[in-house]
């Protein structure tokens, strides 16, 4: 369940009123009830400001073919990791809302994506940690994206940082 530090918001910048899991719940409910299919995909970006790191989190719901929202949750710490250790951190973020998640999921039949803003191409410093982020999210059984396809972290979290 949720801590009580942790605060997460919509996209327009409203705090969830529920706690995350009962948001979650009740924007399935929403919007398989309106006749829509959905998917889930998590990211987290992250970007280095002096010797704190700020990190941007997203659930981001998609509608086949009828657009999308997400909850985003911002967080920062006071230490500046390695780039390898920084992006195994936003893959341990990611992971853990899905797996706070995946029971929903499941009992909904939403389908679930992890993305990691991890470039898949050697000659980008990122890619150093590909191996490992790639196992970490496969050997939880989720479903892993990497960039190009990896948007809620490239894209979703990246613009909310």
């Amino acid at each position: 369940m949720d801590t009580p530090i942790e605060k997460w918001r919509r996209l327009d910048g409203t705090p969830l009123s529920t706690p995350l899991h009962d948001a979650v719940e009740n924007a399935i409910l929403g919007e398989l009830n309106s006749g829509h299919k959905l998917k889930v995909c998590i990211g987290t970006d992250s970007q280095t400001k002096g010797n704190t790191v700020d990190y941007a989190t997203v659930i981001v719901f998609l509608r086949e073919k009828k657009g999308g929202f997400m909850f985003i949750h911002n967080q920062s710490k006071k230490h500046t990791p390695s780039l390898k250790e920084r992006m195994i951190d936003e893959v341990a973020m990611s992971i853990d809302v899905a797996y706070r998640l995946c029971d929903l999921l499941d009992k909904y039949d939403v389908a679930l994506e992890v993305h990691a803003d991890i470039n898949t191409d050697p000659a980008f410093q990122s890619n150093t940690a590909l191996k490992e982020a790639m196992g970490y999210i496969l050997g939880m059984g989720f479903v892993f994206k990497a960039k190009p396809e990896a948007f809620a972290s490239t894209s979703c979290a990246d613009k909310v940082i």
